[in-house]
């Protein structure tokens, strides 16, 4: 673990305290150990403790007792109690106390270490969980979320290019949030307080767009009745900000060619061009590249878009940035909703990672969406995310032709390891299987 992990272990019989300190010495770990549980709990009023591991039967106060009290001194410590006597109904009870696990003596040393192995994974992400909300507070590109490599060399070339006028050309696939680099790349420029103006072109027709775009002379086309000013012109001094440009016809790309070259508009039925002052940015859900190749775009107008290009990684290049993500919407929402939600369950964020996303950022904004107006507490847990199974396993977990079932149990527990760098408890959690079943598993397909 990068940082320390406070643990207490309360028990009154000396040997069991001895052995599970020798037990966790195996994980480098050196818990307090605490014999009287009254003593127990003036050590967790005044010290900061991560994980407490009590026995059940005690004189004087019991470990339910000491549950509770460790609950109250702080709601996030994570109790794991240890008991020779137990039954059912203690374990219910300890698990409706908020336990995080029970453990029966005597106990196999591997057994209890999966086990805490487990909850030292769940206090690492809540410490994660608590770094990366204070990180969304401060971030300095608002919407642009994320700190992970590819994010951080996006606004770097956003602080490089923004302060220019030239035109710049985006390239990403659907979701991945052209559009918000381009109102960065406008907020960074001097034409900052004019109009930044999105249009889609994919959307509009050919004919609509010209009209739109150029604008008109009166009597140009049937219906055209008086003069009318295209977005050209109405976004002076600003940025006119052009998605899915591959969608356009090679007609109107000759006259987007001449705008970029001239600097110039020519308005339909118009003699005479008009000079314009915008900023453009463009942008391609597709490779320009290839649809030269197939003779959909102008390699003139592309040799003229790619001078400064920018590619906008997708999600799945930026794994580490989908729980920050995840904590801003969350918090975009519970202000739209008028919610209170205060926390991701760590199960929630495990299934984001594993996730393809597809649809990039804008999928997983839907998602928690969704999940903020499904939640009914202040926690977001995983009953909230849409239940189909490719929100639990990636795509490439499927397999070709025929396996039997041990041979995909095996790619599927050696696959969820290596997607989760090797935490046990995370991949026990995912599979929703105990971590003594994984254990066992792990040893019968001989993983690592």
């Amino acid at each position: 673990m990068d940082n320390k992990i406070n643990i207490l272990v309360v028990d009154d019989d000396l040997r069991m305290r001895e052995l599970i300190r020798d037990t966790l010495a195996e994980m480098d770990l050196q818990p307090q150990l605490c014999g009287d549980s009254r003593e127990a709990l003036r050590l967790l009023a005044s010290d900061p403790f991560d994980l407490v591991i009590t026995d059940l039967k005690m004189p004087h106060i019991d470990g339910i007792e000491v549950l509770e009290g460790a609950k109250r001194f702080n709601p996030e410590i994570l109790v794991i109690l240890v008991t020779g006597y137990g039954t059912i109904e203690s374990a219910i009870e300890a698990m409706q106390k908020n336990a995080y696990d029970y453990i029966q003596k005597p106990f196999e040393p591997d057994d209890f270490l999966l086990v805490v192995r487990r909850a030292l994974d769940h206090i690492q992400l809540l410490r994660e969980n608590k770094r990366l909300k204070e990180q969304v507070a401060g971030i300095g590109f608002e919407e642009l979320v994320g700190d992970s490599r590819p994010m951080k060399d996006l606004q770097a070339m956003i602080a490089r290019i923004a302060p220019l006028d030239t035109t710049v050309l985006l390239q990403g696939e659907t979701g991945t949030g052209k559009e918000l680099v381009a109102r960065s790349i406008h907020r960074g420029n001097k034409r900052r307080r004019a109009a930044f103006l999105p249009v889609n072109c994919g959307a509009i027709t050919e004919t609509l767009l010209e009209s739109e775009l150029f604008g008109h002379e009166a009597g140009a086309f049937t219906g055209a009745d008086r003069r009318k000013q295209g977005l050209f012109e109405a976004v002076a001094g600003g940025t006119l900000f052009l998605d899915e440009i591959n969608a356009t016809s090679l007609q109107f790309q000759v006259k987007l060619l001449r705008v970029l070259q001239e600097g110039e508009i020519m308005r339909v039925g118009a003699t005479t061009p008009v000079k314009i002052d915008v900023r453009i940015i463009v942008a391609a859900n597709a490779s320009l590249e290839k649809e030269v190749a197939q003779g959909r775009f102008r390699q003139d107008l592309l040799y003229r878009l790619n001078v400064i290009t920018v590619d906008i990684p997708p999600l799945r290049k930026r794994q580490s940035d989908i729980p920050l993500l995840a904590h801003h919407f969350c918090n975009k929402y519970n202000r739209r909703y008028h919610k209170q939600i205060r926390s991701i369950a760590g199960e929630v964020l495990d299934r984001l990672l594993l996730y393809s996303w597809p649809g990039n950022v804008r999928e997983l904004e839907n998602v928690m969406e969704r999940a903020v107006i499904m939640a009914d507490s202040d926690r977001i847990s995983t009953v909230h995310l849409p239940n189909t199974a490719t929100e639990v396993l990636p795509p490439d977990l499927l397999c070709d032709g025929l396996i039997s079932l041990a041979a995909m149990e095996q790619v599927l527990i050696e696959r969820t390891l290596q997607s989760l760098s090797g935490h046990k408890g995370k991949t026990a959690e995912i599979l929703g299987i105990s971590p003594t079943s994984l254990w066992r598993k792990m040893k019968q397909y001989s993983l690592q």
